[in-house]
């Protein structure tokens, strides 16, 4: 621990609060440049709000959300439009505050009017968002689940998923919101936060009972309700690698301004904190995502009054514990030089043979070699490491017991063995590990999702400086001109009309003003305009995905050019 800045360099940079550190050249962070901002909660609402547009029912999820003070006018329109189309509609909403956390500032509301106006939206942004009024309950209580998510990596896309989580309950029996009872917190808010200073807040030494428990339990007491809990599961996980498609493009952005390609710098990941709730009929809907989950494994307990002990949570215990040791296996840098040392080994041993049995045999060992498996080959191809009292057979990956003779297949002597052989009885010591990669084992379901990526590799390639966030007129020109796109009904003085017009809208939203320019949702929405003007008659996901492959092509072509142009 460096209470007072960093002295050596390290393997892994655990840092409290966010990425933070400009003197890392290597090794691995556990915080994203820009993750803290991405996850606000007017920047995570119009990001899954832009997906939304492109692929409306798979971003069903997400609650209606307007965001205020700017968005208040449509709010009220909309809702006085759909009041109109249907009188029996009788809805709540729930105003949260930007940069709120631990239920700071959240309250409920039936009408537009009683949004609290004055002073506070205009120095404090907030999102409001549509209600969900028939939650899941158990023990007739409102519960929400937080699930930890490990981003690994972003390029490229490598996500795991907690076996399990937390459930945290309210601490009055939950009724649909009406006027009375709209400012009863620890009814319709789940932030542990809050409830733990309710009178009938119950700390558990069960992981099963209480005001916080295992998301598991609640698993297996839907299970044997007769509820479809891999349905259930399969849903989350769709949730999650949704939601992280929806928030890495601009993450992308951050990460290319502190970490330029090409210079020294770290990795990075990151444990995320996903707060769901289930509806009555299980669909899960997501409510936010914390950049800094709290990762405490004690409570404070009050002895007598104002006298207050830290006192272990066995519930906390059993998921957080498992969460960062399993991290730390995930990204345990001796795991990348055990591979590495596997690799080159492999490599020796495939010239040593190839030497031995002559440029004939080559191709036909190289054949070979995908039969690996089978026993009866008459080259034995397998390549063994001793590794304490087994062998792992590189190529199958699978551990096997050999007689000490087997060694000599290698010709390998001492020197050639990793010299930290012992880590694999340590994790032979350890519990199986509690994060499930999600992506890209489910890459090929999602990846028609990730065009916004796309969109955001155009606008890095043209931001022209490193370490830019923000997108100059003239890159936006030089975009326009090597994409061609320009023509006569798109001069580029209407280019550089769509430009002004769109930065000069979102710069007024209060985004970011430490640099001048197109940020990245500007230039999305730029995007989407020109598809929108290039392809009329398609839907706007495939407009979108037209544009993107029409630029691409032309940049490939300019590329290919340049380097025959370069190798002239």
């Amino acid at each position: 621990q460096f209470p007072f800045g960093r002295r050596l360099p390290c393997d892994i940079y655990w840092h409290g609060v966010s990425f933070h550190d400009n003197d890392i050249f290597s090794g691995q962070v556990n915080k994203f440049p820009g993750m803290t901002e991405m996850v606000r909660k007017i920047t995570l609402s119009r990001a899954v709000r832009t997906m939304q547009d492109l692929f409306p029912l798979e971003y069903n999820f997400y609650p209606r959300s307007w965001i205020l003070p700017e968005e208040f006018p449509l709010f009220v329109a909309e809702v006085r439009m759909m009041k109109d189309s249907d009188p029996s509609w009788k809805p709540t909403f729930i105003v949260k505050p930007d940069g709120g956390c631990q239920g700071d500032g959240i309250y409920l509301i039936k009408d537009p009017s009683d949004i609290r106006l004055t002073g506070s939206i205009q120095s404090r942004p907030a999102v409001v968002q549509e209600y969900i009024c028939k939650p899941l309950l158990v023990d007739k209580l409102k519960f929400d689940i937080r699930l930890y998510v490990l981003l690994k990596s972003l390029e490229p896309l490598e996500i795991y998923i907690a076996k399990d989580g937390l459930s945290r309950f309210c601490t009055e029996p939950y009724q649909e919101p009406t006027l009375k009872n709209l400012h009863q917190v620890f009814m319709h808010l789940t932030n542990y936060s809050l409830n733990i200073h309710s009178g009938n807040f119950i700390h558990s030494d069960s992981v099963n009972t209480g005001s916080k428990r295992t998301f598991s339990s609640i698993l297996c007491r839907l299970s044997s309700r007769g509820a479809d809990v891999k349905k259930l599961w399969s849903d989350i996980i769709s949730l999650v690698i949704k939601t992280i498609i929806a928030l890495t493009p601009e993450l992308k952005v951050y990460y290319q301004s502190d970490i330029p390609a090409g210079k020294p710098g770290p990795t990075c990941f990151q444990i995320l904190g996903f707060d769901i709730l289930l509806m009555k009929n299980l669909k899960p809907m997501l409510l936010e995502v914390n950049a800094n989950p709290s990762m405490r494994i004690e409570h404070e307990q009050e002895l007598s009054p104002g006298v207050f002990e830290n006192v272990p949570s066995p519930v906390d215990e059993e998921v957080k514990v498992a969460v960062i040791r399993d991290t730390l296996r995930l990204v345990d840098p001796r795991k990348k030089k055990r591979k590495d040392v596997h690799q080159q080994l492999w490599n020796k041993y495939v010239r040593q043979q190839s030497h031995e049995m002559g440029p004939a045999c080559s191709a036909s060992m190289k054949d070979k070699q995908h039969k690996h498996h089978s026993l009866k080959l008459s080259l034995k191809l397998k390549f063994y490491l001793k590794l304490g009292s087994c062998v792992v057979c590189y190529r199958c990956q699978t551990l096997e017991h050999v007689s000490e003779g087997s060694e000599q297949l290698l010709g390998a002597g001492p020197s050639d063995r990793p010299e930290y052989d012992t880590t694999r009885s340590v994790e032979a010591g350890l519990p199986s590990i509690c994060l499930k990669q999600v992506f890209p084992k489910y890459a090929k379901q999602f990846n028609y999702l990730r065009l916004v990526d796309r969109v955001a590799a155009l606008f890095i390639r043209f931001l022209g400086v490193k370490g830019t966030t923000k997108l100059g007129p003239t890159g936006f020109r030089t975009f326009i001109r090597n994409c061609k796109l320009s023509n006569s009904n798109f001069s580029m003085a209407s280019v550089d009309i769509l430009y002004i017009d769109i930065t000069r809208r979102w710069n007024s939203m209060g985004i970011d003003h430490r640099e001048s320019g197109m940020c990245l949702q500007a230039f999305v929405e730029a995007f989407f305009c020109l598809a929108q003007k290039k392809y009329k008659s398609l839907p706007l996901h495939e407009q979108v995905a037209s544009l993107i492959d029409f630029c691409e092509y032309h940049l490939a072509a300019l590329d290919e050019k340049r380097l025959v142009c370069g190798r002239g």
